[in-house]
């Protein structure tokens, strides 16, 4: 196995792939290929996720949601409601409040050779007093409400369906919820609140199976919380759930290939990292953001883009939301559950 290489070699590295990535390549005709290394860049499906497509991949191959619909959600729109959840978020970290070392930065080509490049943990210091607020301490007692291996049921307590409902109370109360909310009704998508909650409930914490038959998966489970399948981390895309598990010794940080250009919170880290004997190859997350605002921005991709790349505005910058419809069941009216959500780029 090779040795970690040093910071600064990482970071040519990575530039180096940079201006690869910038070759004048087209996905026409290419969508989705199978993966080959030996093309600049790519067009397949996962590509958004290790930030390697082609530049016209959204436009020729990543088709939006409601494009048919007279009341369709244009991008424009996105991109202005994120801006409002964005300086709605009221609850999330100050500066202060979350230190992190990021560390050693890698190249997209080096993540799956599991080397640990950061002897440091990842956060050095996060003000708890942020799990005393309502939505955070709601969210953090969902978090180990779930078996994270697939393949074996869930089963839910009275007490722990109870936590389901005290969460979406908690977040409905929030400014970013309110913004969400607001914004899908007049888009014709909800008629009322309790539709939008009823839903909400069913989309993020309906169970359905990702093997053996088992009722064993949810999009909150796997987005948030992390599942294990075929001996590899899936979904686990949350700063508070790795700082709590990290903090256990449960999580070994690695590297990371990408760090965001805010110089407040929310950012953004896509890393590497070791849970409990199992790899997360790339895994994206917020970091010093609320829960209702991770929340809120998720569904509101998979509400407009099911399936597809969301591109929305923070700050001022551009941020991609890449969702995934479960296709193998649906509730309600022949609905998708969502089988997962996480940021895939911010480009410029």
């Amino acid at each position: 196995m090779r040795a970690c290489v040093p910071l600064i070699v990482a970071m040519l590295c990575s530039l180096a792939w940079a201006d690869l990535y910038s070759a004048p390549s087209s996905c026409r005709d290419r969508c989705q290929e199978a993966f080959d290394r030996h093309q600049p860049c790519h067009c397949d499906a996962r590509c958004p996720e290790f930030g390697n497509c082609c530049k016209d991949f959204e436009s020729l191959c990543g088709h939006e949601g409601f494009s048919y619909s007279s009341d369709a959600i244009t991008k424009e729109e996105l991109q202005s409601i994120s801006e409002k959840i964005y300086r709605a978020d009221t609850n999330k970290a100050q500066k202060e409040d979350v230190i992190i070392n990021s560390q050693n930065r890698i190249s997209p080509s080096e993540t799956r050779d599991q080397v640990d490049c950061c002897p440091e943990p990842l956060f050095t210091y996060v003000n708890e007093k942020l799990f005393s607020k309502p939505t955070y301490a709601a969210f953090i007692n969902l978090l180990n409400n779930y078996q994270r291996a697939t393949g074996r049921g869930e089963h839910f307590s009275a007490q722990q369906l109870a936590e389901q409902d005290a969460f979406l109370r908690e977040v409905m109360k929030t400014a970013v919820m309110k913004e969400l909310y607001a914004f899908l009704h007049h888009q014709n998508r909800y008629s009322s609140e309790q539709e939008f909650v009823s839903d909400l409930k069913n989309m993020w914490f309906g169970l359905y199976s990702r093997g053996n038959g088992e009722e064993d998966s949810s999009g909150f489970e796997h987005v948030f919380s992390g599942e294990v399948k075929k001996g590899k981390v899936t979904g686990f895309h949350n700063w508070i759930r790795f700082y709590m598990q990290e903090k256990e010794g449960l999580v070994d940080y690695y590297s990371h290939i990408y760090d965001g250009p805010w110089d407040s919170y929310p950012d953004v880290l896509a890393m590497q990292f070791n849970w409990d004997g199992y790899y997360k190859e790339v895994g994206s997350a917020f970091i010093g953001s609320s829960p209702e605002f991770e929340f809120a921005l998720y569904s509101l991709c998979f509400i407009a883009r099911p399936g597809k790349v969301c591109q929305l505005s923070l700050g001022g910058y551009p941020l991609a939301i890449q969702t995934y419809t479960w296709d193998k069941s649906t509730y309600g009216n022949g609905k998708k559950y969502i089988a997962t959500a996480y940021v895939v780029s911010s480009t410029q």
